[in-house]
């Protein structure tokens, strides 16, 4: 008979330049994904035996002796084949694989997953999880019990961690009702939870009793035997209501390479599109942030999809020499107010010349909805805003010598 080989519990063994203007620095000191090396990617080393998970930076298992599971990557030569699966990761080059059922062994039976985190969770706040999964080939079944527990240090005092740990309540987890037994795709597993504010791990695994596991044959080859081997990748927990970010606007002389977004992570790149203004059909980019070689001034819009929850945001690249102190200074000179604003906006510009001037006002999806020429009296011009639905939106002052600046307003009523 075949023997099964048990990924869970074996002994521990031994730049690009950025040109981003005017950052907004809580936007982009906030984190979008929780979870540290969500697909895990980040590794200690390649070498050594393939089964050490250790070997994954921010993941092990519950203890610092057994461990979760085993990391299969190109890197090591286990992708995609390695006797157990063939199968290439979700995402980059490295996936999990980790015993989840195994009613037969009693004390090492199945493998839990740990992960700490980049920071605690806000109390209060409601976060957006997700992680996917693949059955191994061989395994004789598939299985319902995925879900995922968000503890503090009280996961120190476990114990036993081969067993079912039905005394945790994951705040996410698979339907009873969803038995996952597809070896060719990867099938997400996705929930939404308030959080405490006391999480700083994850835990990934089967947290139900081994009957309460509903089951479905797979691979008849190990019948009579009844276990199932997981793979494990992209795991993610975002604040559903973490704001849009295209980045501020940039100048930047043409040919020039620039960046645009927030820093690129697993969760939250494929929560985002990216579209050029001039064709909001067409995605050009799946990603949180994207690169771009500066060419013509541009405008780009990214729409953001968490759990459901849609918000967008845009930047405008310009093709100009300007430099940081010059843009900071013309900036400096713009005011719009009031803001929040209700039917009409003043808008003050500092600068006397008597250039012809032009605005546009842009809706959060990239659309022109007004544009009209304006004259300064006493460097303030007005617009009627009556028109305009509560939102955000962008106003964008264009001089006859094409330097174009741009600012948010809001209105609301």
């Amino acid at each position: 008979m075949l023997s099964k080989i048990n990924f869970g519990f074996i002994n521990k063994q031994k730049f690009m330049l950025l040109f981003i203007c005017l950052q907004t620095s809580i936007i982009t000191a906030q984190i979008a994904n929780y979870i540290s090396n969500g697909s895990f990617e980040d590794k200690y080393s390649c070498s050594g035996p393939s089964y050490l998970l250790n070997s994954i930076k921010y993941w092990r298992g519950i203890d610092s002796i057994n461990y979760g599971g085993a990391f299969l990557s190109q890197c090591y030569g286990t992708i995609p084949l390695n006797g157990n699966t063939y199968q290439f990761p979700r995402t980059g080059q490295t996936c999990i694989i980790s015993t989840q059922f195994n009613p037969a062994n009693s004390t090492g039976g199945r493998a839990y997953l740990r992960n700490r985190m980049k920071a605690k969770l806000i109390s209060g706040k409601t976060y957006c999880v997700k992680y996917y999964v693949n059955i191994s080939n061989s395994s004789p079944r598939g299985m319902n019990g995925f879900g995922i527990y968000f503890g503090d240090n009280t996961l120190d005092t476990i114990t036993k961690c081969g067993v079912s740990l039905t005394y945790l309540n994951p705040q996410v987890i698979n339907p009873l009702s969803n038995i996952i037994s597809d070896t060719l795709n990867w099938i997400p597993i996705t929930g939404t939870f308030v959080a405490s504010g006391n999480e700083k791990f994850a835990l990934i695994g089967n947290f139900l009793s081994d009957a309460s596991v509903s089951t479905s044959p797979i691979y008849t080859s190990y019948y009579p035997q009844n276990w199932t081997d997981v793979l494990f990748d992209d795991v993610s927990c975002i604040p559903i209501d973490l704001p849009a970010y295209a980045g501020a606007d940039i100048y930047s002389p043409p040919s020039t390479t620039v960046y645009i977004g927030r820093p690129q992570d697993v969760g939250i790149d494929e929560a985002c599109t990216w579209y050029n203004l001039t064709n909001t059909t067409t995605a050009i980019a799946n990603a949180a942030g994207i690169t771009l070689t500066v060419t013509t001034t541009q405008s780009y819009m990214v729409k953001q999809n968490i759990c459901g929850i849609i918000k967008y945001d845009t930047v405008i690249v310009y093709a100009s020499g300007v430099g940081i102190h010059e843009l900071e200074m013309l900036n400096d000179k713009l005011k719009i107010y009031p803001n929040p604003a209700n039917e009409v906006i003043n808008i003050e510009f500092l600068v006397f010349n008597n250039e012809a001037y032009k605005i546009e006002v842009i809706n959060a999806l990239g659309q022109i909805i007004k544009e009209e020429e304006i004259t300064f009296k006493n460097n303030v011009a007005s617009i009627n805003t009556k028109e305009l639905p509560n939102g955000v939106y962008y106003l964008k002052l264009k001089a006859e010598n094409s330097l174009t600046i741009s600012k948010r307003f809001v209105i609301t009523r």
